[in-house]
């Protein structure tokens, strides 16, 4: 691009992550650099949107950044501001606490960061890393079991899942015996690993029900409102008051429903264990934000020994402020990840 349609561009989409309206020629004309005609500009808007960088809503209306346009402004022409005093302090309180009680931390960033940002906050809880001691499956109804956790290191764990139909105290305890088997001296992740690789290599010898009871079982690393929830979202409204379109509001109840069933967890650490820093996903890129049109800021959070353990995100509109949510988003991961390691 020329400098004259590289400052039409970006003034086109700053407008827009300001106000949400699409831009004109006219009022675009009052803020250049050098004096244009608003034909000159519209001629460059023209050429902008052949390209696929900006968009025309209306027949009459100026241009909107599409999702191209908008990925190429965040990753060559957005400026991030410094973290401001305010927002500094904010964060700052918020983890300031003696407590050692982690989730009851994580919840107040995940607050804090829906109220600091106006948006919809994220936040993946580390897992327990302490070696598995002993597993237990209780039967509680035809549609609900719990798992016990026993750590190495005491700490304990119970789990609410709902199992396979037809499970029977006997195969309960056919699969306590073969996880417990399995899982001296492995956390729960690596015994997650040895397990699929066993039932793999055992399936015919291990009873069907019980192998799905294990399955099941162990892939509960959340349940929504108790203390061993892993991903937590907090500030959903923020999302549904910012959309007017009754498909806008449906689309992001439906991701919220996605989300509140948990199953794209996985996804949500992958996208920040690709790479140390601040990650931005901008509507369709992700298959987890594709249905909303979102946007979603992202950054992984580590322990001591530089593992990624988790993350904290923020989830708004396309024309979120990215300038100043990046830091904000920043500052809180590596702030969440030393008092993390420091209280462990």
């Amino acid at each position: 691009m020329t400098d004259r349609s590289r400052e039409v561009f970006r003034r086109v989409v700053e407008g827009y992550l300001e106000t949400g309206a699409p831009v004109g020629s006219r009022s675009l004309t009052r803020t250049m650099s050098e004096k244009v005609s608003a034909a000159t500009v519209r001629n460059v808007m023209q050429d902008l949107e052949y390209l696929g960088l900006l968009g025309s809503p209306h027949v009459s209306a100026g241009r909107v950044p599409t999702q191209l346009g908008l990925r190429m402004f965040v990753d060559g022409l957005l400026e991030v501001g410094d973290l401001s005093g305010e927002d500094r302090a904010r964060i700052d309180e918020t983890l300031t606490s003696n407590s050692d009680d982690v989730p009851a931390l994580l919840d107040r960033v995940g607050s804090a960061l829906s109220g600091m940002t106006l948006g919809a906050s994220l936040v993946l809880a580390p897992k327990h890393e302490a070696p598995v001691k002993h597993i237990e499956f209780v039967s509680l109804a035809p549609d609900r079991a719990l798992v016990v956790l026993v750590f190495a290191d005491g700490h304990v764990e119970n789990r609410v899942f709902t199992p396979p139909p037809g499970q029977t105290p006997s195969s309960m305890r056919e699969a306590a015996n073969f996880v417990n088997a399995l899982a001296q001296g492995r956390t729960l992740a690596e015994l997650g690993t040895a397990m699929q690789r066993e039932i793999a290599n055992r399936r015919r010898e291990i009873d069907t029900l019980a192998a799905d009871l294990v399955e099941s079982g162990l892939a509960i690393w959340e349940n929504k409102g108790e203390s061993t929830e892993r991903l937590i979202v907090r500030g959903r409204g923020n999302l549904l008051d910012e959309s007017g379109e009754p498909g806008d509001l449906e689309r992001i109840r439906e991701l919220f429903d996605d989300l509140e069933r948990k199953r794209d967890i996985a996804e949500f650490l992958e996208l920040a264990e690709e790479g140390e820093g601040v990650r931005i996903f901008i509507g369709s890129e992700n298959k987890l934000f594709s249905l909303s049109g979102s946007s979603l800021v992202v950054s992984p959070y580590m322990n001591a020994d530089r593992k990624i353990i988790g993350a904290v995100g923020v989830i708004g509109p396309t024309r979120l402020n990215y300038g100043r949510i990046v830091p904000i988003v920043d500052y809180t991961a590596q702030l969440v990840g030393r008092i993390i390691a420091d209280r462990a």
